[in-house]
C-alpha cells in the first residue's frame, strides 16, 4: 500500500503546470506590461522557445467517412500551449500585413486573412460565372481540394520564398524556429504516449499555420484568359469559358496539369477523388444540359447538378432553393436538439434560450444571406421554423402560437435578412 501511494505522488509530481487561458487575460489585466515585457526579446530576436514546440495531437475522425482503416479518414487538431498562442498571433498578424505589402499572397487568396471569408471566395467566382455568360459562352468550373494540406508545408521551401522577397529577418526566423525541432504526443484511445519528432509541417490548430499555408501555396496561382483561379486556404476552384463545354473540358485539363506540376516542385498534391465538376446555365437556358465528363489521373467525373463548396450550395442555373433548404435542415436538426434543455415551464431560463436562437440557430440557418438571394418559398419555410424558436425561447408559452415577435425579443426571418 505505502509503495503504491509513493508512486501516485510521484507521479503527481512530474506533471507539469501549466496557465490556461483564463489566468493570462486576468495577468494582463492586472498589469498589461508583463506579456509584452516577455514575448517582445522573442518576437525581436525571432525565437522561437523549445518549450513551446512541444504539443498533443488528439486524433479526430472526419464525419461522413465510408471506412475507417485508413489514417487519411482521420485529423490530428495540435494543442498548444497558450502563451504560444499568444505569441504566434502576435506574428500573424504582423507577417498578414507585411506579406501583403510585398505581394506574397495572390489577390485570389481567401481565408484566415483579415476581412475575408468564404463569401469573398463565392463571390468573385459568381460574378466571373456569369460576366462570361453575357457573350454567350459556355461556362465550366472545377473544384480541387489539396491533400494534407497544413501536413506539407517544408520549412526550408518557405524560408528561401520569405527570404527572396526580402522579409525582415526577424520574421523569417521567427517562422523558421516555429516550423522547426516540433515534437507531437498523438492522443487517442490506447496510445502509447510516445512524443515524436515532427519534420515536416505546420500544426493544424494554430494561430500562424492558416497563414503560413496562404504563403506556401501562393506560387500555385496563375492568371487564366477567360477564366479566373479562387482559393480557400486548401480549397481551389478553375473557371474557364469557351464555346463548347468540351472546349471547356480541354481546357480544365491542361490547366490541372499545369497546377499538379507545380504543386509537385513544392511538394504538394491535390485530392482527385475528391474533384468535383459543374457546367454552368443560364435560368433562360433551354437547350439540353451538358453531361461532358472530364478525365483526371485516371478518374473519370461527370457534372454535378449540386456542389457543395465553403458551405454553399451551388446549382448549374443559381438556384438558390437548393441551399436553403439544406440549411433549413440544418438548423432544424440543431433545433430538435437544442429544445430538450428546456421543456415548456421548466429547463433553460429565457433569456438563455434567447442566447441560444440569436448565437446559435439563427447564424446556421442564414447563412450565405450575404450572398446568395432568397426566394418566397425558401423564406415560407423559415418563417415557419422561426415561429417555433420564438415559442420556445418565451419557456412557458411554447403552445401560443399569436404572440407578437416583440414578446419574443426575436424579430422575424424578413426583418434579419434586411440586416444582413
Amino acid at each position: 500500500m505505502m509503495n503504491k501511494t509513493q508512486h501516485m505522488k510521484k507521479k503527481r509530481k512530474k506533471k507539469k503546470k501549466t496557465w490556461d487561458l483564463g489566468v493570462w487575460k486576468k495577468v494582463n489585466l492586472a498589469n498589461p506590461t508583463i506579456l509584452l515585457e516577455l514575448l517582445s526579446p522573442l518576437v525581436t530576436f525571432g525565437y522561437h522557445p523549445p518549450s513551446l514546440k512541444t504539443a498533443n495531437g488528439v486524433v479526430l475522425d472526419k464525419p461522413g467517412k465510408a471506412s475507417y482503416d485508413s489514417p487519411a479518414s482521420f485529423r490530428v487538431i495540435v494543442l498548444l500551449k497558450t502563451v504560444s498562442k499568444i505569441l504566434e498571433r502576435i506574428m500573424a498578424v504582423r507577417l498578414s500585413a507585411v506579406a501583403r505589402s510585398k505581394g506574397l499572397l495572390h489577390p485570389n487568396q481567401c481565408g484566415s486573412l483579415p476581412g475575408l471569408s468564404s463569401s469573398d471566395a463565392c463571390l468573385p467566382l459568381m460574378h466571373e460565372v456569369k460576366t462570361l455568360q453575357r457573350p454567350r459562352l459556355e461556362v465550366s468550373t472545377l473544384f480541387l481540394d489539396i491533400k494534407a494540406g497544413f501536413d506539407n508545408v517544408n520549412a526550408s521551401t518557405l524560408r528561401a520564398r520569405l527570404l527572396a522577397s526580402h522579409m525582415p529577418s526577424y520574421m523569417v526566423d521567427s517562422v523558421s524556429s516555429f516550423l522547426s525541432q516540433r515534437t507531437c504526443t498523438l492522443v487517442f484511445q490506447g496510445s502509447p504516449n510516445i512524443s515524436s519528432p515532427v519534420s515536416v509541417g505546420t500544426p493544424q490548430g494554430s494561430p500562424i499555420s492558416p497563414l503560413l499555408f496562404l504563403l506556401y501555396v501562393a506560387p500555385l496561382h496563375m492568371s487564366i484568359p477567360r477564366g479566373l483561379m479562387v482559393s480557400y486556404v486548401d480549397d481551389f476552384s478553375i473557371t474557364v469559358s469557351s464555346s463548347t463545354y468540351r472546349g471547356n473540358i480541354r481546357r480544365l485539363q491542361t490547366l490541372f496539369s499545369t497546377l499538379a506540376t507545380k504543386g509537385r516542385d513544392i511538394g504538394v498534391s491535390f485530392s482527385v477523388p475528391k474533384t468535383e465538376l459543374i457546367h454552368w446555365r443560364t435560368p433562360s437556358q433551354r437547350t439540353p444540359p451538358s453531361n461532358a465528363p472530364i478525365e483526371l489521373e485516371g478518374h473519370l467525373f461527370r457534372p454535378s447538378q449540386v456542389v457543395r463548396w465553403l458551405g454553399y450550395w451551388f446549382t448549374p442555373s443559381f438556384n438558390t432553393a437548393h441551399h436553403y433548404r439544406h440549411r433549413l435542415s440544418l438548423a432544424q436538426a440543431i433545433f430538435s436538439f437544442v429544445k430538450r434543455l428546456s421543456s415548456p415551464g421548466a429547463g433553460v431560463r429565457p433569456y438563455l434560450c434567447h442566447r441560444i436562437a440569436n448565437g446559435l440557430l439563427l447564424p446556421i440557418l442564414t447563412y450565405g444571406a450575404d450572398l446568395l438571394t432568397l426566394n418566397y418559398a425558401a423564406l415560407r419555410g423559415m418563417n415557419s421554423f422561426w415561429h417555433r424558436v420564438q415559442r420556445w425561447t418565451t419557456n412557458n408559452l411554447f403552445f401560443y402560437s399569436h404572440l407578437h415577435p416583440s414578446t419574443r425579443g426575436l424579430p422575424p426571418p424578413h426583418c434579419l435578412l434586411l440586416q444582413v
